[in-house]
Parts: C-alpha cells; structure tokens; sequence
C-alpha cells in the first residue's frame, strides 16, 4: 500500500471521474474531481440531485471505484486494496449514517451499536464499557435495550450515530441524516454531531438538501453537474 496523500489529509481525490454506463449512454456522475478532508472537518457537500453528491460519498467511502482517478483514506489508494482489504477499511476506519438508519430489527440499541466492535473482536468487557460510554454521550442512557421498533425516529438515528462513532473512525459519512425526523428532532442530532466534532475531534462529511447541516457546516463544498463549483467556508 502506497502512502501517497498528506498525513493531515484524511481522504484526497485526485482527478476522480465516474461513469455509469446505461445501455449505450454513458453518464458521467464525476468530472475530474479533486478534494481533500481534513481531520476535524464538519463539512458538508450539497447540490441539486443528480449533482454527484451521493456518488463522492459511496466513493470516500469504499462502497464504489473511480472510473479514473485516485481516491485514499488516511494515505492508502483505495485502488490497491483487495476486496477483504476495503471491507476490513469500511468496517475499521468509516463510519456511516444513512437516512433510513438501517439498523438491524431484531437487535437492541446496545447490540447495533456494538456490532461493528464484535466483528473487530474486541473482547467483552472493554465492548461493553465502549457501548455504554457512547450511548450516554449520545443521549440513550437507559435505552440500550429497545429494539429499534420500541424507539422514536431520531432515538433511531441516535443508535445510528453510536454505531459509527464506537469503532473510533477516521471519518463518519452521513448521508441525508436529517432527512426522515422532525426539525426539532434534527436539531438536536446536529447539536449532538457538532458536540462530538468539537469535543472529540471526530471528522464528519455530510450529504444534504438541508439548509440547517449546510448553516452548521465549517465548510460547504457545492457540486453541480459532476464538479465541485464552490468550496467555501462560511
């Protein structure tokens, strides 16, 4: 693996184009994209649908390959690694919150939670004391067992969050994470990813329509048509 991006540069594209192929047309989702995050980030990418925002965050994180270009996580072109190595990557190093949560059904908060510390095999107890740390911080102190169907929508996301942060990711990728809950519900889980940014370093790229994350965003990267054409800090 070839260490080739900034040590302070969490991910970088270089030159990133994607293309998808529908019958003989050929669709060109990201034109030549170059982009770095940098650790602590709270910074968000919006743009009208169809813009490429949702295909820059499945590429950052692992879920997709560059028709052309180089992407990397903390110095590692992704393009080196082997199926097992990206897994491995996603499951270590990325967190992920989507819009429809996706937790699992049938596990309580605490369980979804401290699944991806299972897979790692990290031992009991010191699971346990990750789990419960972070449910407390984000606010599910005395819920870790409810099922997701015994929970409110943004407790739902709240176990989302617990889920992306307790393996201590180099970055957490949320995808329209305000999209399916009330304002004041998504308010308050900004005020909370915003307290973990600050207090905790952890890096966070969000995916929006919503004006509230792009108002709260230390930076807003704007894509129209495969391109970046802003990148400002407000």
């Amino acid at each position: 693996m070839n260490k080739t991006a900034s040590p302070y540069s969490i991910v970088s594209l270089s030159t990133v184009s994607k293309i998808y192929k529908q019958g003989k047309i050929e669709v060109k989702a990201l034109d030549r994209v170059t982009l770095k995050i940098k650790k602590g980030e709270f910074s968000a990418i919006s743009g009208p649908s169809g813009s490429g925002k949702t295909t820059l965050l499945n590429l950052v994180g692992a879920l997709d390959t560059p028709t052309s270009g180089s992407v990397t996580i903390e110095g590692i072109d992704l393009s080196e690694l082997t199926k097992t190595e990206l897994s491995i990557l996603r499951r270590n190093r990325i967190g992920f919150v989507f819009q429809a949560y996706n937790l699992i059904p049938v596990l309580t908060a605490f369980e979804n939670a401290e699944f991806v510390l299972a897979l790692q095999g990290i031992p009991e107890a010191q699971r346990r004391r990750r789990v419960m740390g972070v449910l407390h911080d984000v606010g599910l102190s005395g819920m870790e067992h409810r099922k997701p169907d015994e929970l409110s929508g943004g407790q739902q996301q709240r176990v989302a969050i617990a889920r992306a942060i307790v393996p201590e990711p180099a970055i957490v990728l949320a995808d329209e994470p305000t999209a399916n809950i009330d304002s004041g519900t998504a308010d308050s889980l900004l005020d909370l990813m915003q307290l973990l940014n600050k207090e905790k370093q952890i890096t966070f790229l969000f995916s929006t329509h919503d004006n509230r994350v792009m108002e709260r965003a230390k930076r807003l990267i704007t894509m129209r048509d495969g391109i970046v054409s802003a990148d400002e800090e407000p």
